[in-house]
């Protein structure tokens, strides 16, 4: 074999292209049929996908807040869980029949449902929408378009449904969690209220706000109390100063049924000197009473000198009995009222210790209320919480029960699954590019290796490094045949390219339009 060394041109290079075209032409075609055949062939596998937007609440917050405050990225997470359970997909195998082909007579449905499970994808998308709502997609994937459509549109309606049921019996479970505790709360508050109203009827009288009419009741008992002592001090004497009346051997004559005299306001020296010796008996000598008394009776006494001079004598009066009687009946008035009196102050001392022991245990029953009270109003303010709640929980209820309605609904089909025309697998565009550059690659592997081979000189550029020199070139003599065979080769190849170039077509329609586009473009060249 010789060793060559050339230049390589563009010339060379379509020079080697037209002797060698067959070497292309050929691998080309059958890459091109090959990728058609398999187009067509292979097992394809159709994805239907579903859009369903996340929609914030139409009603504020501050008006009507929701009882239901998970993420709508959790609750997504949690309803998907819940396409993928096992009697979901069970149910969707037996509405849409799906696995009933001979091959899956025997299968297990736990098998089937695995694999309808791994055909099943939920994809959220994180990035905000232009009106600032959050979308997820439910997608799935079949051999049978229709069907995958179908089962698609319902898993996603299944979704919103599923979705509504939560929410509702989260807020009736809610709703009736609030009215359970507000039932035991109300029980609670009419218990203290029972204790309350059973605390203030028991210590009726000794309440904190009954304790400025206990002081004032006390401060008047105290006076009466001041009064009637005052008045049996009073009685007192008086009955002192009959008894010493009674007891003297001499009483001046007075007329029958009057009263003894007051101190101090007789005429008579001897009435006036017995009264003397009474307070002598009580009072000290530098007592008004005694001074009075003494200076009374020194002046009755001068002035009954000088009468005794200008008048006879006076007999001496002896006392009357009636007198007697009478001071005995007084004696016995003023006893019974110092009895009266006495009996008054035990009364009035009793009261003012009843009142005085009602301020004690004044502060003890404050305590023992401010408790009461403390409890009434903690259990109260629960009581009016829970209430509101519940009043919040069943207008959630309503709400939830409303969002049925497409406006109101949280999650929304905005876009529903559409029959899918290009299938997911194989990746056709993938296949395209592999069997163009097989075709291209196989084909111009074997010219490179063809033309590595030869050695064979082509043009007289192609001695000159063996340094011998060229005297002439003798033309190539064709006869009519060469001709005729050289026209057919032409026609043949421009043929071939043709059909390389439909079958190119072919398989890029299939690739990138589909079989239905394919079709109707063989149809069209059909009636052509």
């Amino acid at each position: 074999m010789q060793n060559q060394s050339m230049n390589i041109t563009l010339e060379n290079v379509i020079d080697i292209i037209l002797r060698r075209r067959w070497y292309i032409i050929i691998p080309f075609c059958l890459s091109m049929i090959s990728g058609i055949f398999y187009s067509a062939q292979a097992p394809k596998i159709y994805e239907a996908s579903t859009l369903i937007l996340v929609k914030h609440a139409q009603v504020p917050q501050n008006y009507i807040p929701s009882v239901d405050t998970t993420d709508p990225g959790d609750r997504i997470n949690t309803i998907s869980e819940q396409l993928y359970s096992r009697s979901n997909l069970e149910r969707v195998i037996h509405e849409f029949k799906l696995f009933t082909g001979a091959e899956y007579e025997k299968m297990f449905m736990e098998d089937k449902v695995n694999i309808l499970r791994a055909r099943i994808s939920v994809n959220i998308s994180r990035a905000k929408s232009r009106r600032g709502s959050e979308s997820f997609s439910i997608s799935l994937r079949g051999k049978d378009p229709e069907e995958t459509m179908k089962i698609t549109n319902f898993l996603a309606t299944h979704f919103i449904n599923v979705n509504l049921m939560t929410r509702e019996s989260h807020a009736m479970a809610t709703s009736e969690f609030l009215n359970s505790e507000l039932n035991t709360m109300r029980v609670k508050l009419e218990k203290v209220e029972g204790k309350l109203k059973e605390h203030r009827k028991k210590y009726m009288g000794q309440l904190p706000e009954q304790l400025q009419t206990n002081l004032t009741i006390l401060q008047r008992l105290q006076e009466q109390l001041s009064d009637r002592r005052t008045s049996l001090r009073q009685e007192k004497n008086r009955l002192a100063v009959i008894e010493q009346l009674i007891s003297s051997p001499l009483i001046p004559a007075q007329v029958a049924g009057e009263a003894p005299p007051a101190v101090g306001e007789s005429s008579d020296p001897n009435v006036l000197k017995e009264q003397l010796n009474v307070l002598s008996t009580k009072y000290t000598e530098r007592h008004p009473d005694v001074i009075k008394l003494k200076k009374i009776i020194e002046d009755l006494e001068i002035k009954k000198d000088r009468e005794s001079e200008t008048t006879s004598q006076v007999p001496e009066i002896r006392p009357q009995p009636s007198l007697r009687d009478e001071n005995y009946r007084q004696r016995e008035e003023i006893k019974l009222g110092i009895g009266r009196l006495e009996k008054e102050i035990l009364e009035v001392h009793g009261q003012i210790a009843y009142y005085q022991n009602r301020i004690e245990v004044t502060p003890k029953r404050e305590q023992e209320l401010a408790s009461l009270k403390r409890d009434y109003e903690n259990i109260q303010s629960a009581y009016n919480s829970l209430l509101e709640r519940k009043m919040e929980a069943d207008i959630a209820v309503n709400m939830e029960r409303r969002k049925k309605d497409e406006e109101f609904q949280v999650f929304k089909i905005i876009d529903t699954a559409s029959l899918p025309r290009r299938p997911v697998e194989p990746d056709m565009r993938k296949l395209f590019l592999i069997f163009l550059a097989a075709g291209f690659g196989i084909g111009g592997g074997i010219v490179f290796l063809l033309e590595y081979l030869d050695t064979s000189f082509k043009s007289p550029e192609d001695i000159e490094p063996l340094g011998v020199s060229m005297l002439a070139t003798i033309p190539v003599l064709t006869s009519r045949k060469d001709r005729v065979l050289q026209r057919s080769h032409q026609i043949l190849s421009i043929f071939s390219i043709l059909i390389s170039f439909s079958l190119f077509t072919g398989l890029f329609l299939l690739t990138f339009k589909g079989e239905d586009a394919l079709l109707s473009v063989i149809g069209k060249f059909i009636q052509i």
